[in-house]
């Protein structure tokens, strides 16, 4: 059985959804970025998730999120429900869309300074995957330092699937914002800034060294977006849950999380064994919304 996630109110994530097969459906297009832009806007309002940086990708998307209001898995169901059914429906298909080999990945990082981190890891990845020299390249979604904190996007509900008639908004507006521990808007863009501009040089050098040519942004919106990149689908890499550059604090994020699992399975066994009143850690989600389960309060 899948490990349950912990899911607490006010915890920042980057969070990560791949497509099946590592297809490239989300290959960037005006009605691509216009169905996953306006599918978040909506998402983040309904569910109070403040986002804080995006990218998607031709085959996955990152995204970096506080979840204030704890109700994180619903957000990300009603997102991946409904930019899978809008974006198969142009395409023409009606099969699986995303990676059934579990859900999203949500890793949480720990401090401030893993936060910036984690952002530049996001606007950097295209650069990373050998696709563009700079980020600010990319054809399709990616929020550039200088719109972070403070920016609204606005979209116009697309053509393609959504009914005109719907009760969702004819214009959908997402709000960067900042996230919690920083002193202000500028000090998050710069520091990000900074990072993205290191981690950039890197891959850039790393190309150079290999002399490895960056695909170019041409090629890219050329892709046919049933194909997928070679070698097949990675398997059995390692899946985290906390990030931290930091020994100490790593040590002890694992501590919490490791403890929260024990919690969780002892209240299980608990319960199995007819104890309705077993209580079950702060951060449970599921069992506490469908069935009711007694939970601990955050810490």
């Amino acid at each position: 059985m899948t490990p349950p996630r912990r899911v607490l109110p006010g915890t920042t994530y980057l969070v990560t959804r791949r497509c099946s097969e590592r297809r490239f459906f989300l290959r960037p297009s005006r009605v691509v970025n216009e169905i996953f832009l306006y599918v978040l806007a909506v998402a983040a309002r309904r569910y109070g998730v403040c986002v804080h940086a995006v990218c998607v990708l031709s085959n996955h998307a990152h995204l970096v999120v506080t979840d204030s209001e704890g109700r994180l898995p619903a957000f990300m169901q009603y997102l991946d429900s409904l930019v899978a059914r809008a974006v198969n429906a142009s395409l023409g298909r009606f099969e699986g869309f995303w990676a059934t080999d579990g859900s999203y990945s949500a890793v949480e990082p720990l401090d401030p300074a893993d936060v910036v981190a984690k952002t530049a890891y996001v606007l950097a990845n295209p650069v990373a995957a050998g696709l563009v020299r700079r980020g600010a390249e990319w054809p399709g979604l990616w929020t550039a330092p200088a719109q972070l904190a403070g920016t609204k996007l606005s979209v116009r509900r697309p053509k393609v699937f959504f009914d005109p008639k719907s009760h969702l908004p004819d214009v959908a507006e997402l709000e960067l914002t900042v996230p919690p521990g920083f002193a202000s808007a500028e000090d998050f863009r710069a520091l990000v800034s900074e990072a993205l501009d290191g981690l950039e040089a890197k891959h850039q050098e790393e190309a150079a060294s290999e002399k490895r040519r960056f695909l170019g942004a041409a090629r890219v919106l050329a892709q046919n977006p049933f194909s997928r990149p070679q070698p097949g689908e990675p398997r059995f890499g390692l899946r985290p849950r906390i990030a931290a550059r930091d020994k100490w604090r790593r040590i002890e994020g694992i501590f919490r999380l490791k403890t929260f699992l024990r919690e969780y399975r002892q209240a299980w066994t608990a319960r199995q064994s007819g104890a309705s009143d077993a209580k079950f850690p702060a951060g449970t989600y599921l069992l506490r919304l469908m069935h009711g389960v007694l939970c601990a309060g955050a810490a």
